[in-house]
C-alpha cells in the first residue's frame, strides 16, 4: 500500500519505522523513535499506519514531534521575554513531552496531586501548585480560612469569546478584590500577587490588556492593606495549533505593552504564565482507521455517509465537540485529482449515539473500511483527557525525537535513573 495526502500529488512509501536507538548501555523504549536526517513525524505516521494495517491490528495512535514542542517553547520566550513559563501540565501529561521541557527549562503548573508529582519528577523545583510552588490560588472566600503560607488573588476576567470560558466558575470582581484583600490582611494572611486567566484558546488578544490594568488596580489595592505584591501571573488562554502564529504574535504585542505601562521593568513584579495549548497542540497528530460505514439516501436525494471510526469522543477527541469548527482530516489514501466530497459524520466505537467526533458534518470523499484518516494539531487535551469507556483503551502515542534533543533527553534518561523515584519511562509512577 502506499500512502498519499488527499490533493498534494505525491505518494510517499510506507515501510517499518526504526525503534529508538539510545548510545551503548543506554535504554530508549520503543515508544520513542530517533529521527533520521531529513526524516519528519509524518513520514513516521505513515510508517506506523503501513505496520499497523499489516498485522491486522489497525488500532488508534498519535505521533508526537517533540522538535516542535521545544520550538514552540523558544517562540514563547522570544516573544514574551519577561515572562516565565510553567507549562500547564494538564493540557498534556506525557511523561515525554514533560522531559523535554525539563530540559530546556520550563517550569509545571499543576492542579493536583497526580500532576504534581508529575511535575516534581523533573530536575528543578520550578512547579507550580496551582500557581507556584508554595502558594494558593485564592478563588473564593472559602480559600482565606485554609492554611496557607503566600496567596494568589484570582480575577474575573472577560472571557465570553474564548472557545472555553472559565469566569462563570473561577474569579473575583474588583469589588470584591478589596473586601478579600481586607479579610486577608485580618487574618494575618500574607497575599503576595494576582492571577487571571482569559479562558482556554482565547480569541479576543485586547482581553489581556484589560485584565492586566485590572491587576495593577489590585496591586494598588494589596499594597494599601500591607501586602507585599510580587507576582502576576497572567495565566494561559494562548492559541494552538497550525497557523496560529499571527495571532499568538499579536497577543503577545499587547500583553508586552500592558505589562510595559503597568508593571515596567524594575518594578520588582515577577511575571508568569501558564502556556498548554500554545505548546502542545501542533506537536501530536492523530491517526484513526475506519471500522465501519453506512451511507444514507435523505429526503430530496442527498447522500450522506456515516463514518466509524476507532476512536472518538470518549478517547482522543473528548475537547472536539464542544469547538466551534470541525477539524478537516488528513485522508491517507490514493484518490484521483479531484475526488467528489460527501457530507459525513465521524463516530466514535462505544455504543453511546453521543460518541462522535464533531457537532457538525465535514465534506470528505467515500471511503472504504480500513482506510485511514490524520488528525493534525491533536495534541492539546487529548490523550490528557482520554478515557476506557467501553472498553476502548486510550490510543497509544510514539514519539519523534529530532537528534538535537538526543543529548538533553539522555542527561533526563540518566537522572532518572539515579534519583530512582519520579517517573519511570513507561510514564508510570515509580
Amino acid at each position: 500500500m502506499e500512502g498519499s495526502v488527499e490533493g498534494s500529488g505525491t505518494s510517499t512509501p510506507l515501510g517499518k519505522p526504526k525503534e529508538s536507538q539510545g548510545p551503548p548501555g543506554s535504554v530508549w523504549p520503543k515508544e520513542l523513535i530517533a529521527l533520521e536526517p531529513g526524516e519528519s513525524a509524518w513520514q513516521v505516521a505513515l510508517k506506523k499506519i503501513q505496520e499497523l494495517s499489516d498485522s491486522g491490528h489497525p488500532d488508534p495512535f498519535m505521533v508526537a514531534d517533540l522538535g516542535v514542542l521545544a520550538s514552540h517553547h523558544r517562540a514563547f520566550c522570544q516573544a514574551l521575554p519577561r515572562v516565565s513559563p510553567f507549562y500547564a501540565v494538564k493540557c498534556n501529561s506525557s511523561v515525554w513531552v514533560l522531559r523535554v521541557l525539563d530540559t530546556l527549562g520550563t517550569g509545571f503548573d499543576c492542579a493536583s496531586q497526580v500532576s504534581l508529582e508529575l511535575g516534581l519528577g523533573t530536575a528543578a523545583p520550578r512547579t507550580l501548585a496551582d500557581t507556584c510552588l508554595g502558594t494558593r490560588v485564592c478563588k473564593n472566600p472559602w480559600h482565606l480560612s485554609q492554611p496557607s503560607p503566600r496567596l494568589v488573588l484570582r480575577l474575573l476576567t472577560k472571557d465570553s469569546e474564548s472557545i472555553f470560558p472559565l469566569s462563570t466558575k473561577f474569579g473575583a470582581s474588583l469589588e470584591a478584590c478589596e473586601r478579600l484583600l481586607k479579610s486577608a490582611r485580618d487574618l494575618g494572611l500574607a497575599v503576595v500577587g494576582t492571577s487571571f486567566h482569559v479562558g482556554s484558546n482565547c480569541q479576543t488578544p485586547h482581553n489581556f490588556r484589560q485584565a492586566i490594568a485590572d491587576c495593577r488596580r489590585v496591586f494598588e489595592m494589596g499594597r494599601a492593606f500591607g501586602h507585599d505584591m510580587s507576582l502576576l501571573d497572567i495565566g494561559g488562554g494562548f492559541p494552538g495549533g497550525e497557523g496560529c502564529e499571527p495571532q499568538f504574535e499579536e497577543m503577545a504585542r499587547v500583553i508586552n505593552a500592558a505589562l510595559a505601562q503597568d508593571f515596567p521593568e524594575g518594578s520588582g513584579v515577577e511575571i508568569i504564565a501558564e502556556p498548554g495549548r500554545f505548546y502542545a497542540a501542533s506537536v501530536c497528530m492523530a491517526a484513526v482507521n475506519i471500522i465501519a460505514k453506512k451511507a444514507v439516501l435523505e429526503s430530496g436525494g442527498r447522500r450522506k455517509l456515516l463514518y466509524y471510526l476507532n476512536d472518538g469522543h470518549y478517547g482522543t477527541f473528548r475537547l472536539c465537540l464542544r469547538e466551534p469548527v470541525p477539524r478537516m482530516p488528513i485522508v491517507v489514501k490514493e484518490l484521483c485529482s479531484d475526488p467528489p466530497l460527501f457530507p459525513c459524520t465521524l463516530y466514535g466505537p462505544t455504543c453511546d449515539a453521543f460518541d462522535k467526533l464533531f457537532r457538525e458534518e465535514v465534506q470528505l470523499p467515500e471511503l472504504d473500511v480500513g482506510d485511514w484518516l490524520v488528525f493534525p494539531s491533536m495534541g492539546a487535551y487529548t490523550s490528557s483527557m482520554s478515557s476506557t469507556f467501553n472498553g476502548f483503551p486510550p490510543a497509544s502515542t510514539y514519539y519523534a525525537m529530532e537528534p538535537e534533543l538526543r543529548p538533553g533527553m539522555e542527561t533526563v534518561q540518566k537522572r532518572k535513573k539515579k534519583k530512582g523515584k519520579g517517573m519511570n519511562v513507561s510514564g508510570q509512577s515509580e
